[in-house]
């Protein structure tokens, strides 16, 4: 996360999210405030593969996502969005039915990607029985220092971005009653995003393995004395 310092009177704006400050005074925040994105931002930069040059295609694409991913985890009303189109949005994640934009914004970035039909028994996460807040906790317990997300690659220009992705953060907390490991936690996955001519997002589509990332939450001792709660809201934004 980038350090939001005063400068002159006024507060830093993020460097690779755009609408944080944008009207914030009339942005309905869900933790009351605009967020600090400072240790994720320290945490990509410290791990990234990929250092775009400033007005590339991919850094546009890479910090077009981070600002979407800020606004689904921080503001509370899709009228305050500015990097979707609400009306139209979907988000299809491993070829299952899409979602809207209110479905997504009541259920969470992690419940939508996490999402499956397995039978209940099979299921290592359940995000059918997870809220928005309980999500976020898990994960941020999880990661600590933020779940750190970069572009490395962009197949397609608009208006149908195809991107490769990589995810990762370093599991140095409990994870549903699992321990620890104080290992890197990373998965890959596909993406494409459908925009209009001012690259507000209409669709998106993300193919990723689930098992890459629970496998290695999983890895951990099972200790049921280890709460999997945590102060704090989005591992994005520690």
């Amino acid at each position: 996360m980038a350090n939001e310092v005063e400068v002159s009177g006024k507060v830093a704006g993020d460097k690779y999210r755009s609408y944080i400050h944008d009207e914030a005074d009339t942005t309905l925040w869900r933790h009351g405030g605009p967020p600090l994105y400072d240790d994720v931002n320290k945490l990509f930069e410290e791990g990234r593969t990929k250092e775009w040059p400033k007005g590339s295609l991919e850094e546009i694409v890479q910090n077009a996502i981070k600002s979407w991913e800020m606004e689904l985890s921080h503001k509370t009303r899709l009228q305050d969005f500015k990097t979707i189109n609400p009306e139209k949005f979907k988000i299809f994640v491993n070829g299952r039915e899409g979602l809207s934009a209110e479905e997504t914004l009541s259920i969470g970035s992690y419940n939508a990607l996490l999402k499956n039909s397995l039978p209940q028994e099979l299921k290592y996460y359940k995000a059918d029985e997870e809220s928005f807040e309980s999500s976020h906790e898990a994960f941020r317990s999880a990661f600590p220092r933020g779940f750190a997300w970069e572009v490395i690659k962009v197949y397609t220009g608009p208006p149908e971005i195809a991107f490769k992705f990589r995810h990762w953060g370093f599991f140095e907390g409990p994870f549903k009653g699992h321990a620890p490991t104080g290992k890197i936690v990373q998965f890959y996955g596909l993406g494409t995003l459908k925009v209009d001519n001012s690259l507000k997002v209409d669709e998106v589509e993300i193919y990723y393995d689930p098992a890459e990332l629970l496998g290695d939450l999983l890895s951990g001792g099972n200790d049921n004395k280890t709460s999997s709660s945590s102060q704090g809201y989005c591992p994005f934004s520690k």
